[in-house]
């Protein structure tokens, strides 16, 4: 009885103990503790198969904003790897040369893997995989496809990716795909299918079957509309933000933020200058346009503004997706003692966005995403290095543990979970 009282009290003592720990911790120190706790997951990160050889590979420190070391450094846990194509012609040789591009992603990804830092990350192809493979003290990886147009018109493409690890599709990129309108079509007026064509309906259907997710951040409005109707299955938006508070044709206005609500999908808002702040993004880009072209001119190679890449052929594209991080990060060291710099859009920005969509359509269905490495980044959170950042402004604002924990993760896990129990149930059925 003795012993049990003892052991009893020692118990209470170590909790108080704890619990005297946390009252008196300042916030960077609640802010850690939190971090280290929580499985930090980000929806959104592009690749160059540059960076998956034998001699460079990810885990290098290479210029890349997203690799091991980085990871590592800010304690991001699960990375998103994207098997993204450009949008091209709709036609026999289109989508075979996007086919080939997105299979060497593929095979780039597995390989990262499978051969080059097996003992400091694996793919993830289910919530729990997430969990084991973290448990074990390595990184994640998971795959997401940006734009289905490398299926082509054969829907049977989507089982094969599937099977080769993709857990969601985005149905188009910038520009119609034979699938699905674009957002883009909204600064000229000129539509394709009017939402969704009938192809990309028996896609949503053959998604919703699979078990992927379907990622309506970059179709159009109707097609969001469209896609949220018809699926049986929670949706998600991998990397977009809210659009009352920046108008630009990437973010979700608040109907379709209320569809994705009552659909019981999830929006990864994303830290992309562009789409969080447009005035700060303006003057700031304004302004470094000049610095970037100096950089370029004094590196000797050819420079073009982010928004002029889908001008660009293949060789121009790869040569600039190379020199993008070299150049942004000279400016950024170019300008640090200047007093003239307009501010920069930053974690505030990013978190007042968390914030808004929090508070129309609940905790549970917003997450992170940052598209880093396809022009995503901001100030705080500019690279993986710096991902603490965010679990630092979000103590900040008086999100707890298990909020923190969703945002970082959980919520998507939960999707993720939900799209696969209803695929499972239909092939049971």
């Amino acid at each position: 009885m003795k012993r049990a009282t003892l052991f009893l009290s020692t118990l209470i003592l170590l909790s108080c103990g704890e619990q005297a720990k946390k009252d008196n911790e300042t916030m960077e120190q609640k802010a850690q503790r939190i971090h280290e706790k929580v499985i930090t997951l980000d929806t959104h990160n592009d690749i160059n198969v540059k960076n998956f050889t034998d001699s460079i590979n990810y885990s290098q420190n290479l210029d890349t904003q997203v690799n091991l070391p980085k990871m590592k450094a800010g304690g991001l846990d699960v990375s998103w790897l994207i098997v993204y194509t450009g949008q091209d012609s709709l036609n026999a040789e289109g989508y075979a040369k996007a086919k080939e591009n997105a299979m060497a992603k593929f095979k780039a990804i597995h390989r990262l893997c499978e051969e080059f830092a097996p003992n400091e990350m694996a793919l993830a192809l289910t919530s729990d995989d997430v969990r084991n493979i973290h448990a074990q003290g390595k990184k994640v990886a998971m795959i997401g496809v940006e734009n289905a147009y490398p299926i082509g018109l054969d829907i049977s493409n989507f089982e094969k990716y599937h099977e080769m690890g993709a857990r969601y599709v985005s149905l188009s990129h910038n520009g119609h795909s034979q699938f699905s309108d674009s957002n883009t079509g909204e600064e000229d007026d000129i539509w394709l299918h009017n939402g969704l064509s009938e192809l990309g309906k028996d896609a949503v259907k053959e998604m919703n079957r699979l078990g992927i997710m379907i990622d309506i951040s970059h179709p159009s409005k109707e097609a969001i509309l469209q896609t949220i109707a018809l699926s049986k299955a929670p949706v998600i938006a991998s990397h977009s933000s809210a659009r009352a508070l920046c108008d630009h044709s990437r973010n979700l206005d608040d109907e379709m933020l209320l569809l994705l609500k009552e659909n019981g999908g999830v929006v990864q808002t994303v830290a992309f200058s562009a789409y969080l702040n447009t005035e700060k993004h303006n003057q700031r880009a304004a302004y470094m346009k000049t610095v970037h072209q100096k950089v370029a001119d004094s590196l000797n190679i050819e420079w073009h503004e982010r928004s002029a890449l889908g001008t660009l052929n293949d060789q121009q594209k790869e040569a600039y997706l190379e020199n993008y991080p070299k150049v942004l990060s000279i400016a950024e060291d170019l300008i640090k003692n200047r007093e003239d710099v307009p501010a920069a859009v930053n974690v505030s920005d990013f978190v007042d966005h968390i914030d808004y969509m929090v508070k129309l359509i609940g905790l549970e269905h917003v997450g992170i995403s940052s598209d880093f490495d396809g022009g995503g980044g901001i100030e705080g959170w500019s690279d993986a290095s710096e991902t603490f950042n965010v679990t630092l402004e979000l103590v900040k604002r008086g999100y707890s543990e298990e909020e923190i924990a969703k945002l970082w993760g959980g919520n998507l896990l939960r999707v993720l979970d939900e799209v696969q129990a209803f695929a499972a149930s239909s092939s049971g059925s």
